[in-house]
Parts: C-alpha cells; structure tokens; sequence
C-alpha cells in the first residue's frame, strides 16, 4: 500500500512541475489591460451591444457605466432588450436621460427565440444588424452586469489598433465579497487562465484561444470573415467560440510579413485580466456558485462522459492526492510520502497564490485549493447528470439541453 501511495504522490507532484515549467505560465496575472501605454493613434467609430434580460437592477449601474466612457471617438451603444418582464428597457432609457446622453443609446426590443439559437446570441445577432447601419470599425460585446472602468473602450481600442488585433477581451474582476466568493470565485479564473493558458491565447503561433464575454472588442472586418455571430448560434460557452473561429480564421495584419517568415495565418486576438472593469453579478451563496458552474461546465468538456470520467479521476489526482498523502505518510510515519505530499501541495499553493492576491484575498485560501477543486469536481458531475436529465444549460428561464 505504501508504494502505490507513493507513486500516486510522485504522479501528482510530477504533474504540478511540468504545469508549472510547461503550461503557458497560466499562474501568472501579467497579462492585464491596465498594464502598458493607451495612446490612441486613430479614433475608429465604436458601437457597443448589450443583450439584456430581466436586468433591471443592474442595468442602471452598467449603462451609466458604458455611456459615460472617456473614449473621445464615435461611440454609441445598442442595448437589446430581449423580452424582459421588468422594465429593463424603461431604466435604460431613464439613465441615458439622467447622463445627458440619450441620442447614444439606441433601445432595440429583441423578437421572439428562433430555432437553434441561444438567447443570448440572438440578441446579439439582432444589435450587431442594427449597429452595423453606422458601419463601425470595431463592436463592443459586453454584458448588463458589467461596470465598465470609464477607460475600459479607450484601452481596449488602443490595444486592438496598436498591436493590429482581430479580437481583444478581458476577464473582468468578478464579485469577490461573500466568504463563499472569496472561497470559489478567484479559483474559476484560477482554473480558466488553466485551462486557456493567456500567454498561449495571446501567441498567434498557438492554437489556443479563449475570449472572456463581459467585455470583448471585434473588429467588424473579423465578423464579418467569419461569417457573423450566427456561426456559434448555438453555443453556450459564446466568448470562447467566438474567440475560437476568429482565431482559425486568418487575421488581416502585416500578411507580407507572415508569408516571408513563413508563420500561419491566424487571426490575431489578445485576452487579459482587468483589475478596475467588474461584474456586477453577485454569487453570494454556495448554490448560486454551484447554478453559474453546472451550467456550462459540461458544454467545456463537449458533453463527453468519458471527459467527465477523466475529470473525476484527474482532479483528485492533481489536487487532492497531496494533501491526503501528506496527512497519510504523517500517521504511517513515512516521510518520503509526507514530504512528497507536502512538496505537491506547496506547489499548488505557489501557483494559486498570485490569482489569491489579484482578488485580494486572505492567502490563507491559497492553502484550501484541494477542498476547492474538490466543490468543483463534484459541480461538474452534476453538470453532466443535469445535462443527461434534459435540464442543462439553464439561464434566465431558459434551457439549452446538450445536442
């Protein structure tokens, strides 16, 4: 028993040192929007859409937030109001008059779902139609629980102008208030920037791609190669397709350049953390936590049950095998197990760390990533049975079963 407990241990801690050596670097908080020079060298005319649902109470707060954007180009915002039943449309209209802006807010009421979309997308699709009549350069693609740092659209302009992007998203600093927030919350972005390495997104020599949906700039030239929003109709996990096709897609850029040096054609997109644009959306209990996961974490693994049975075998592995060592080898009095143990979970901790002091955070959570994954290993099963049950997917009293 000692040996394969060993080798468990040795596995993990193997694991955590190719992660850490070669995994994109995913535990660093480097790559920021706020991070660098936002001179802007042209002035492209911007339109922004906002699908939005039964968002009266944070609406207000999120539009007034948009409208009043520092950026000195044209800018107007298209807000889709798809089929609410409190008046989502009524405090929009009210805050646009309260800022002296409403000639800037186009209100458009969203028509009835048709066949193989999702809600959110087909409210896109109809701001995109409307928006696209001023012939924008560039879309902003944001949702109605976002607060957006009044320099957020200058930034995100420059960025995308600067270094001649397809594509430039930001994951906002979501709510980390509640004690279940601060347990749960900055590990999602923990296992996100896992998952989507933002080093690798940002290289248009790798393939990875991701996009973070409360705040993505498009180039209309890029949707437009694409085919428009209607090629990820379908698709739950939106900002991650979207970003996905744009990447596949072949980008403008210096295309002399990359055909002498012989580098694929690939659009070009660029995703970073933000530490002053913020979700609204309040997770203050475990169950809404548990609700936001279970709805798409088994859209992330492609509705596979044999990822599903990969994830409950290889979470435990990488995350809990070393604390459980740890405490095994103490009581054994076999300190190669401990040691190992307590080497894999240091690891762990040092890699958790930097998103813990992003959020602020007591680094005292750095040491529960163990029983945090574990919640998440157990949120994902249920995922997958709410999905084999016919109720996954659910979202503003709709749901979207696996295809």
């Amino acid at each position: 028993m000692g040996v394969i407990v060993l080798g468990l241990t040795l596995l993990s801690l193997t694991i955590w040192l190719g992660l850490l050596c070669f995994w994109g670097q995913f535990w660093r908080i480097d790559q920021q929007l706020e991070i660098g020079e936002t001179q802007l060298q042209s002035l492209p005319l911007v339109c922004a859409v906002v699908p939005a649902r039964n968002e009266a109470d944070l609406i207000p707060t999120s539009l007034r937030s948009l409208l009043l954007q520092d950026y000195p180009g044209s800018f107007n915002v298209f807000l889709v109001d798809d089929r609410s039943t409190d008046r989502t449309a009524n405090f929009a209209e009210g805050v646009a008059h309260a800022v002296g802006k409403p000639q800037q807010l186009h209100i458009i009421s969203g028509e009835s779902l048709p066949a193989g979309w999702s809600g959110k997308l087909w409210a896109v699709e109809q701001g995109i139609k409307s928006a696209s009549k001023f012939a924008p350069d560039y879309f902003l693609l944001t949702d109605a629980d976002i607060e957006h740092d009044p320099g957020n659209l200058r930034r995100l302009v420059a960025k995308a102008v600067q270094e001649d992007l397809d594509l430039v998203s930001v994951m906002v600093r979501l709510r980390c208030e509640s004690f279940w927030e601060k347990l749960l919350i900055p590990a999602f972005v923990f296992f996100f920037q896992k998952l989507y390495p933002f080093r690798w997104v940002n290289n248009p020599n790798n393939p990875t791609a991701a996009a973070a949906g409360g705040s993505i700039l498009i180039a209309r030239e890029a949707l437009e190669r694409i085919g428009g929003i209607q090629v990820i109709r379908q698709a739950l996990i939106d900002d991650c397709a979207l970003a996905q096709v744009v990447k596949k897609s072949g980008g403008q850029g210096d295309k002399e350049t990359r055909g002498i040096n012989k580098i694929p054609s690939q659009g070009r997109i660029w995703l970073g953390l933000s530490s002053l644009t913020r979700s609204l959306r309040p997770y203050d209990s475990l169950a809404t936590i548990w609700d936001m996961v279970a709805r798409t974490a088994y859209t992330q693994l492609n509705y596979s049950p044999l990822l599903v049975l990969g994830t409950l075998v290889g979470m435990p592995l990488i995350y809990l095998v070393p604390p459980v060592c740890l405490i095994l080898g103490a009581v054994w009095s076999n300190w190669a197990i401990a040691l190992t143990g307590l080497l894999g979970w240091l690891l762990m901790t040092f890699a958790y760390y930097p998103t813990i002091r992003f959020y602020k955070c007591s680094p005292w959570f750095a040491l529960s990533l163990p029983a945090i994954a574990f919640l998440y290993t157990l949120m994902t099963l249920d995922s997958a049975l709410r999905h084999w049950q016919g109720r996954g997917g659910a979202w503003k009293g709709r749901v979207y079963p696996s295809p």
